[in-house]
């Protein structure tokens, strides 16, 4: 089973619930409905898929990639499509050394090990860091979290209760504070007492003139001069309900501060899972933690075999 036991796994299939309703059981009924793969299936799978927010380009791939099989390897039956459909979605999500066994639990030489949280405002990119605090703690690692987010009024107090229910340590300053000041005493503190692990909360926007990525590299900068290789990761925070409007953001991220890795939230409560497959195959930046349920432990490592078999209602974890 590895890092994935059948408690995250029933967690994840419960998660998914609304995505497999629009997306799964869609595929089901159309394949139930035909004995023979032809073109009028084809089409109407890839119907299901974009409906389903797996996106244009990455359904037309897949859809190219079944094309192909069931001509080389002469599949005929409908019900075939199920198996090709999978190990086609599996093929696409990336593969994230990271993840592998991952439970939260961290080996690194050099200490601390920083992880900048960005993206937009309304996200859940707090109550994430949050989750992450709680979950790297229970790992066994000390963690301290930098409320660099300075210019949301409610930031630093939604964070501190969140970081009390995570029973981890907050740095922070007054509101309207330099966000790389409080991240370069974040960094200084985390030293001294010998933290495993610093997460570093950012601005989603900005009540000023100061572009909010202007910002964000700003905070990048201070943290290099410390040390070259920190952050070493720069996790963004995107919202499952938002559909195709998260590769936008994550082009923009992306783009400015270099991205890591990306965490998914809110998939518990979206017909829009599918977004997560067009992400991976349209980025190219590994899925690294997703959010499937609103209580502190609902966030779990990706796994894409389980995300798949999950999807499917298939009872083999990975």
């Amino acid at each position: 089973m590895g890092f994935f036991d059948k408690f995250k796994f029933n967690k994840l299939k419960e998660g998914l619930a609304k995505t497999r309703d629009n997306l799964v059981t869609k595929v089901k009924t159309l394949i139930s409905s035909k004995s023979k793969i032809d073109e009028e299936l084809l089409e109407n799978l890839e119907e299901i898929l974009i409906l389903g927010d797996v996106g244009l380009m990455t359904t037309t791939k897949i859809i190219e990639n079944i094309k192909n099989r069931v001509k080389k390897e002469k599949y005929e039956n409908s019900e075939d499509i199920d198996r090709l459909l999978r190990e086609e979605l599996e093929k696409l999500l990336l593969d994230d050394k990271a993840n592998e066994e991952n439970n939260f639990s961290l080996s690194v030489a050099k200490k601390p090990y920083v992880i900048m949280i960005v993206g937009v405002n309304g996200v859940g990119k707090t109550t994430t860091v949050a989750k992450l605090a709680f979950n790297y703690k229970s790992g066994g690692n000390k963690v301290l979290i930098a409320a660099a987010d300075t210019f949301r009024a409610a930031a630093n107090e939604q964070l501190e209760i969140w970081a009390e229910r995570a029973g981890v340590d907050i740095i922070q300053q007054t509101q309207g504070a330099d966000p790389a000041a409080v991240a370069f005493d974040a960094y200084q503190a985390a030293k001294a007492r010998n933290i495993d692990v610093l997460l570093i909360d950012t601005a989603g926007r900005l009540h000023t003139k100061i572009n909010l990525m202007e910002e964000l590299k700003k905070i990048k900068r201070v943290l290099q001069k410390q040390s070259p290789e920190i952050p070493h990761e720069i996790l963004l925070v995107l919202d499952a309900t938002t559909g195709q409007n998260a590769i936008q953001q994550a082009n923009q991220f992306s783009s400015t501060v270099g991205i890591t890795g990306l965490i998914v939230t809110k998939l518990d409560g979206t017909a829009k899972g599918g977004i997560v497959i067009a992400i991976s195959n349209e980025l190219k930046i590994p899925v690294r933690f997703i959010g499937v349920g609103e209580h502190i432990d609902d966030l779990q490592p990706f796994n894409k075999k389980a995300f798949v078999n999950a999807l499917f209602e298939r009872n083999d974890i990975i």
